[in-house]
């Protein structure tokens, strides 16, 4: 069998006719991957391996032989960072969608046409699942190439992560108005606090009397309430540092606030805003079904109370508000996510055409009267 010595490599043709090809690289003796047609084949795979070297891009072919299902258990098992509830979220993804797709796969060998594909028939069934489940699979695959185990990502579908947004209805503020007032005296405050203040569902469930702040008409959001699959009630930091934050209320909106403190809350700084049976913190559906009434009440089945966030970030941006402004109001970190809510409403962009239509008169009316003058 001949060998041919190379300055970096070696090449030797097999009994087979094929060749194969190795090199030595901080002290392991490393093979090709596979066998070579030709000798010029398996000298093209050591030459690119040499410039991949001298460059600083040389992963070790070791690294990325783990199996897809260990290393995103590993993955997951090290992100203490994540809510409970994403970790939930994320182990039934992985479990539903990804593990069965490429969990008996090396990472190194799952390929862009394969991520395609598998996107492809999850999108036809579960469109939902599809954006949220590539949205992971890529973030996986993003940490793969910090640890040097591969050398690109193989999530390379245009657009396969992104939400696409439905345009929700916005209520009109008789209709917010009549909300509240549908709702049972002690969850009134939830439709005022979405309306007026954008807050989260979660993040209204999570008030204590200590984050009002009457005399400035302020709330202070620092955490919020989430409830797990197997009933489990969770307080937790928000997702994001931008999650923590001051929201400034209307007037006639903390005078609801202080009237429900009155007669609802406890004295202790730490007492609920809203609380179930024995005082323990309100579920989630302890709270939709009174909404669900409600908005039935009003004739206003197609409204959540998420949209009244929506209203309350869309108003203020109507007044004028800076998409920075938005993100802090919001409590978002990214301008995309607050730009969502900057839907100029019809009555907006009559102002916006008045107020061109009076700079314009501003600037023509002199010009006009100096003509007129020189005529």
């Amino acid at each position: 069998m001949a060998r041919s010595r190379r300055q970096f490599g070696t090449i030797r043709k097999r009994a087979s006719g094929r060749w194969q090809a190795w090199y030595w690289h901080q002290g392991t003796k490393h093979h090709a991957p596979s066998t070579f047609d030709t000798k010029a084949d398996a000298s093209a795979y050591l030459d690119g391996v040499h410039t991949d070297i001298t460059r600083g891009g040389w992963i070790d072919p070791r690294a990325g032989k783990v199996l897809f299902a260990e290393y995103a258990s590993g993955w997951l098992s090290s992100r203490p960072d994540l809510r409970p509830r994403s970790v939930m979220q994320y182990e039934s993804l992985l479990r539903c969608h990804l593990i069965p797709a490429f969990g008996k796969t090396a990472i190194a060998d799952v390929t862009p046409s394969d991520v395609r594909r598998w996107h492809a028939a999850l999108s036809a069934s579960k469109p939902g699942a599809a954006r949220t489940s590539y949205r992971l699979l890529r973030a996986i695959f993003n940490t793969a190439l910090q640890d040097e185990r591969l050398l690109r990502n193989p999530c390379r579908v245009h657009g396969a992560g992104y939400d696409r947004v439905i345009e929700r209805p916005i209520p009109t503020v008789a209709e917010v108005a009549a909300l509240a007032e549908a709702m049972p005296q002690k969850l009134r405050p939830t439709v005022i606090l979405a309306a007026w203040g954008g807050l989260r569902r979660g993040e209204i469930l999570a008030l204590r009397r200590k984050d009002i702040d009457p005399l400035g008409a302020k709330v202070r959001v620092d955490r919020s309430l989430s409830e797990l699959n197997d009933g489990t009630l969770v307080f937790a930091s928000p997702k994001t540092d931008a999650g923590t934050r001051t929201v400034h209320l209307p007037p006639f909106a903390m005078e609801e606030i202080e009237r429900h403190l009155d007669s609802f809350v406890d004295a202790d700084p730490n007492a609920l805003l809203f609380t179930g049976r024995g005082g323990a913190p309100l579920r989630m559906k302890s709270l939709s079904t009174p909404f669900q009434k409600a908005r039935a009440a009003c004739g206003l089945n197609q409204v959540r109370l998420h949209d009244l966030r929506h209203f309350s970030l869309t108003l203020a941006a109507t007044t004028g508000a800076s998409t920075k402004e938005l993100m802090r109001r919001g409590g978002h970190s990214t301008p995309a996510a607050a730009l969502r809510y900057q839907h100029a409403s019809e009555d907006r962009d009559k102002t916006i055409a008045n107020a061109i239509g009076e700079l314009v008169n501003a600037a023509v009316t002199p010009i006009t009267a100096i003509k007129s003058r020189r005529a």
